[in-house]
């Protein structure tokens, strides 16, 4: 198995040898918004070779672009349409019909009203091309598009992934609030995750009450609550409503520095839940989420934080929107993914379908049993509980049935 986690190693670079990387970085900008272009006139075409074969040298010549970096412009717009068209796929356009009865249109990349348009200056970087570490590890050497410079690096928290044992892969140059950063894709191989091996089984329920509820083979659970974290969210986003509503250049400049401190808190939030998780069941732990691909939200049970966001969304150009939600639930996904993998444990994804309606106990389907203002579920049979709880149960269960050898578990009315 190939273990992959990115690496975010601060550089130092002399106040003399800022101007080349922040030229580079725009300049890579600026080829990459030109590359996009062409690829959003001439039918998504993704193929690397007929777009370097018509693009490299106006890349070459219009952005003074070094051989390897024009390439690497091709490959990064690539990588970001790919990233676009998995993004609409997980959510489908949905409709009622004449029959009031939901439907789903799959999206593409036609849905989009305009290219894809890269607004962070930045370069990808290929190991021994663009850079590379010399001077026994203690330097890292940078090509840019006139010399190569040579700066020092962070490397005290860092140095595990020096072994020899981690392969390094095209690392992305950022700037950040003035700071210099490497994100550097460090591989290693890593034992297969084994289903006999298996210790844990843990079901996670995610939502907005609560951030998680998990759910264990010996009955525990743990709630993690999100009422802080929505009291955090609202005040976001009130200010981002009053700031959209001024729509100066200084308000505009506000949003966009608010933004970027909203993901990195609720990045942290998704570190420590998905952490704390990892830390407490260890190794040969199968944690169970349900996919949410496609899954919509009935208004009913939105939050206040999310109907806020739901507004937003429908005053921001269509290039602009998102939901945090989503967004935030994902995230937790690949944190926890690659958290568990790193610890020789595994995530799996399993049916949405029913895992809130259903009775843990005797396995009958019913929307009703679930009150949604009281937050609990209640069976004919005569079993209670908490409504999440009764989601991480049923994940769990799915988890079960997939270590006993089912492939897509999932329930289904006729067939509990």
């Amino acid at each position: 198995m190939i273990f992959t986690k990115t690496l975010k190693i601060r550089i130092n670079v002399p106040s003399e040898q800022e101007t080349l990387l922040r030229q580079m970085t725009e300049q890579y900008r600026q080829a990459c918004n030109f590359i996009s272009e062409y690829v959003f006139t001439h039918s998504f075409d993704l193929n690397f070779f007929s777009l370097n074969k018509v693009l490299y040298r106006n890349i070459r010549g219009k952005f003074r672009l070094k051989s390897q970096l024009a390439q690497s412009s091709i490959k990064t717009v690539i990588a970001r349409y790919n990233t676009v068209k998995e993004q609409l796929l997980e959510h489908p356009y949905r409709y009622k019909d004449e029959k009031g009865e939901w439907q789903s249109i799959p999206k593409t990349l036609e849905w989009l009203f305009k290219p894809v348009y890269f607004s962070r200056p930045q370069t990808d970087l290929v190991r021994n091309r663009d850079y590379s570490f010399v001077e026994n590890g203690s330097l890292l050497s940078i090509n840019t598009l006139g010399e190569r410079i040579k700066c020092t690096y962070e490397r005290e928290h860092f140095k595990e992934y020096f072994d020899g044992s981690w392969r390094f892969g095209t690392a992305k140059l950022v700037e950040l609030n003035g700071l210099w950063y490497l994100h550097i894709p460090v591989t290693r191989e890593k034992e297969d995750f084994k289903k006999e091996n298996v210790k844990h089984i843990v079901g996670i329920d995610r939502g907005l009450r609560f951030l998680s509820v998990s759910y264990d083979e010996e009955g525990k659970t743990e709630f993690i609550s999100g009422k802080k974290i929505a009291t955090k969210r609202n005040k976001f986003l009130e200010l981002r409503r009053q700031l959209q509503a001024k729509g100066t250049k200084s308000a505009r400049r506000r949003l966009k520095a608010i933004s970027g401190r909203e993901n990195r808190w609720m990045s942290d939030v998704n570190h420590q839940i998905s952490k704390t998780l990892v830390r407490k069941y260890g190794k040969d732990t199968l944690f169970v989420l349900e996919d949410l691909t496609g899954v919509s939200f009935d208004e009913r049970n939105l939050s206040r934080t999310a109907k806020l966001y739901r507004e937003l969304a429908q005053v921001k150009r269509f290039s602009q929107r998102y939901d945090l939600r989503s967004w935030s639930f994902y995230q937790l996904e690949q944190f926890l993914k690659y958290k568990a993998q790193e610890t020789g444990s595994e995530v799996l994804r399993v049916s949405a379908k029913y895992t809130s309606q259903r009775c843990p106990v005797c396995g009958r389907i019913h929307k009703q049993s679930r009150d949604h203002n009281r937050h609990l579920y209640s069976c004919p049979c005569g079993y209670k509980s908490n409504d999440d709880r009764v989601g991480a149960m049923n994940i769990q269960n799915l988890g079960k049935r997939w270590l006993s050898g089912e492939k897509n578990p999932r329930y289904k009315k006729d067939n509990n």
